[in-house]
């Protein structure tokens, strides 16, 4: 028997502001199909629809949501918070995506676009277990064009559940009626829906991998990460640590495209700290007066040293954000760090 639910059922639990009745209601929900779940949350008001949606399992989301009217998919992105949005979307197809923005709002468009992940690709081949060599072949002939990277292929169950991969130099040396649930890999080096994007990029250098599997909580293949978009992530990961050297709060655009007022803004932060801290400069000058008043040559000495103290900050700063962005040096190694630097000060000193 097909589950049903009401608009005025939802309505009335909600207002009731029950514990055990929101419990009953997210029991309830989660048994009925995500077409009629839509249908029904099309039917609430703005504050409603938001609380029955948060109900919903992480399955029936994303279901529910492309199957809803374009207004109240709208309604619901301007209530999501960041992470729940980014949730949502990681399990939206690409042609429901395109349908989806095709008629909303501008802004909210561009807020949308903002928390899907532009490194990872839907295109991917994916196999099942019992498909034949020769079949797997004939799929990638038909299907390939569509495809961004064909040497590897993701071998799924019937719940897009990534069990397997398998190249095609496996399949190439292997008979033609094999399945490729004899030769694929089980062993799979893969990464999730909310990883950092530059720990991934990392993946592809530590394990020489010409793609890499995006899978969400419940392993379902969701997207793969090709090795020209993990460069990318690198050189713009690169771009914001040479600004951390010299002393600038990273930026996402390109330097023409950054306004001057950003690029002020961006600077002056540290320029401030910095500024601030030559107050002990000017202390320890204003102490010794009498001596620079005494022998006035060792004024002339004062630029030199400022320098070489500027000189020796950026070498350490520049070595030691270096070895934080390759993961040889980490957070907990301040103080490692900070009494090895002690000791070359004394030694340089």
């Amino acid at each position: 028997m097909i589950s049903k639910i009401t608009a005025e059922e939802i309505a009335e639990n909600i207002r009731s502001n029950n514990v055990q009745g929101l419990k009953d209601l997210k029991e309830k929900l989660n048994r009925v199909n995500p077409v009629d779940i839509a249908q029904v949350l099309d039917e609430l008001t703005d504050e409603q629809r938001l609380i029955a949606f948060r109900l919903l399992s992480k399955d029936n989301a994303a279901d529910t949501f492309v199957e809803m009217e374009q207004d109240s998919q709208q309604k619901l992105i301007e209530g999501f918070t960041d992470n729940e949005l980014k949730q949502v979307l990681a399990d939206v197809y690409a042609d429901d995506m395109a349908d989806m923005l095709e008629e909303m709002p501008a802004n909210v468009v561009e807020r949308v676009l903002s928390k899907t992940d532009p490194v990872m690709t839907t295109e991917y081949v994916s196999l099942k277990e019992a498909t034949k060599v020769s079949d797997a072949f004939n799929w990638i002939r038909k299907n390939g064009d569509d495809r961004k990277d064909l040497y590897t292929c993701y071998v799924t169950d019937p719940q897009k559940k990534l069990i397997g991969v398998v190249t095609v130099r496996d399949m190439l040396l292997c008979k033609k009626d094999v399945p490729v649930s004899d030769i694929m890999e089980r062993d799979i080096i893969s990464v999730r829906t909310l990883d950092d994007k530059e720990d991934a990029a990392k993946l592809f250098d530590r394990y020489d991998l010409s793609a890499l599997p995006v899978i969400d909580n419940e392993q379902r293949l969701v997207g793969i990460i090709t090795s020209d978009d993990a460069i990318d992530v690198l050189q713009d990961e690169n771009t914001e640590d040479f600004q951390k050297m010299a002393a600038i709060v990273p930026q996402e655009d390109t330097y023409f495209e950054t306004s001057v007022w950003q690029h002020a803004k961006n600077r002056l932060p540290w320029l401030l700290i910095l500024m601030f801290s030559s107050i002990f400069t000017g202390m320890i000058i204003d102490k010794y007066e009498a001596a620079f008043t005494t022998m006035p040559v060792l004024v002339a000495l004062m630029p030199m040293l400022s320098d070489t103290g500027g000189n020796c900050g950026s070498q350490t700063s520049t070595l030691v954000i270096r070895g934080m962005a390759v993961d040889e040096i980490k957070l907990k190694d301040f103080l490692r760090v900070f009494w090895k630097e002690f000791r070359i000060a004394i030694i340089v000193g």
